[in-house]
């Protein structure tokens, strides 16, 4: 299978170039030209697999240029019981009769980005000597909290590659910094921004686009690449737990092989939904999808009227790694909706970054509202639902989850539609700890204290262990302590390359 550009402006290269590039050189994001289909009996003749052996069969339909052998290498060495404290990998937890929480966050790092940023690093070290690359691989991540540590933890050590993580200063939680600010390897290098989420991906956005700058590192044997879900090696591993997700909801009598689900997403860079989007356009059966956006609600504006407006005050909230403007998948999204059609794809995207602004037509949004709803949580409505969560069902959800939850819970009160429903749970309580305990507790069980002592109130009071990538982070050298504006990225770049 060969993968093309969203604009329509590279040529078709293989899944393993694809990879190693990360995002077209000319502008825009590389996407399979067909989607695989699973049909009903393939589904079924998956229901007793591991979560390996899923994984196995649809990297397998996308990855057409890796051997059987390498994809296997890949996984074992991504999901094993040294990364995952569950052998699921991605289990589901039942809130009532008809919602489950697929908790992606039992890695090493307590995020969903775990889910794929701990395969990327082989299938991209495979995919550099399948193109016979003799250069140095950089790549260059911008995060606004979760993709950086598990995109360090991923890639540390890997020999052939460098990795340099750009995050908001101020802009992600205590323990989100502390992750990342006390990585270690020889090979990994982090940068506070003066800015948000939004400086940052779009500084990493305008380097990987630069020729000048790329001939320049050409010339000292260095090539960029990406671990954000701009690469398509970060988002084809995430297709496979929402077809494991479904797949554990048969096998556990919940629902019957070809019955619909929904599936309920917290969104910000439109990643992680995709993903679902992708699953269901190869035969996963699925009834809607629901987009849930914090404060920070362009999608779900976006959704309701056609128009893409970045425009708009950026508000930090208790949700900070769904605090993003400018989602980058959406153009992958509406490219494939669109039946691949590029120029409307250059037409809106142009208007995009000279505007700030671009609608879509009423054919577009049509298709979208057939299969996506959007609804958005205020951050008390986050707290309340953290809340109303934990005294009723004793579980404890984070703030990202929480969004999730609340505006399915919207979503259900407006239609009545109570298809069995999979909501994906993206991180650990505890890497929230600080909002999570003021939502069980009130305010003045966080007043004056310090992330870690918060952490240990809310293991006490939670029941929950602390997961072990967040305990003792206080007490670990911090490594990296740099700090630029964004202007000063590209200097930064070259401090730490050496050129």
């Amino acid at each position: 299978m060969n993968y093309i550009s969203t604009r329509g402006n590279f040529e078709a290269v293989s899944s393993a170039r694809a990879i190693k590039l990360g995002m077209v050189p000319t502008g825009g994001l590389f996407v399979p030209e067909f989607l695989p289909v699973l049909s009903m009996n393939d589904l079924a003749n998956m229901v007793n697999c591991s979560y390996q052996e899923v994984a196995e069969k649809v990297l397998g339909l996308y990855l057409t240029d890796y051997s059987a052998e390498e994809i296997r290498e890949c996984i074992d060495r991504a999901y094993n019981g040294q990364n995952f404290d569950t052998p699921e990998i991605a289990p589901l937890f039942q809130l009532n009769n008809h919602t489950y929480f697929l908790e992606l966050w039992h890695g090493p790092t307590a995020a969903f980005k775990d889910m794929a940023l701990q395969i990327m690093p082989p299938l991209l070290s495979k995919a550099v000597k399948k193109v016979q690359s003799d250069k140095g691989i950089v790549i260059l991540v911008a995060t606004s909290g979760d993709t950086g540590k598990a995109a360090l933890e991923g890639y540390k050590n890997v020999p052939g590659i460098r990795i340099i993580v750009f995050y908001p200063y101020g802009g992600v939680s205590k323990v989100q910094e502390l992750q990342m600010t006390t990585t270690d390897g020889n090979n990994t290098y982090v940068v506070a921004v003066k800015g948000n989420f939004d400086d940052c991906q779009n500084a990493v956005k305008e380097i990987f686009g630069d020729p000048d700058y790329n001939r320049f590192l050409n010339e000292h044997g260095i090539e960029l690449s990406s671990a954000n879900s701009i690469n398509w090696g970060r988002l084809v591993p995430q297709i496979i737990y929402y077809i494991w997700s479904y797949l554990s909801l048969v096998r556990q009598g919940q629902i019957n092989m070809g019955d619909k689900i929904n599936i309920v997403v917290p969104t910000g860079n439109f990643g992680n939904i995709l993903a679902g989007y992708y699953a269901y356009r190869m035969g996963l059966p699925v009834n809607k999808f629901i987009c849930a956006s914090n404060e920070n609600k362009v999608l779900t504006d976006f959704f309701r009227t056609g128009a893409y407006d970045r425009n708009r005050e950026f508000i930090k909230t208790n949700s900070p790694s769904m605090d993003i403007l400018i989602s980058s998948n959406l153009e992958r999204f509406l490219f494939e909706v669109n039946g691949h059609n590029s120029e409307l794809i250059n037409k809106w995207f142009r208007e995009l970054n000279a505007t700030g602004v671009f609608n879509i037509d009423a054919e577009t949004r049509a298709r979208i509202d057939a299969i996506l709803a959007a609804g958005f949580a205020t951050e008390e409505e986050t707290l309340a639902t953290i809340r109303e969560v934990f005294e009723k069902k004793h579980y404890t959800v984070d703030t990202h989850t929480a969004v999730a939850l609340k505006v399915y819970w919207d979503y259900v009160k407006s239609t009545k539609d109570h298809t069995p429903t999979v909501i994906a749970s993206t991180a650990n309580p505890f890497k929230f700890n600080a909002a999570v305990l003021e939502a069980i507790k009130g305010p003045e069980a966080i007043a004056g204290k310090d992330e870690m002592a918060i952490l240990q109130e809310l293991r006490e009071v939670s029941g929950m262990e602390i997961h072990p990538g967040l305990r003792d982070l206080d007490k670990k050298p911090v490594r990296h302590n740099r700090v630029a504006a964004k202007e000063e990225l590209v200097q930064e770049i070259n401090n730490i390359l050496g050129v």
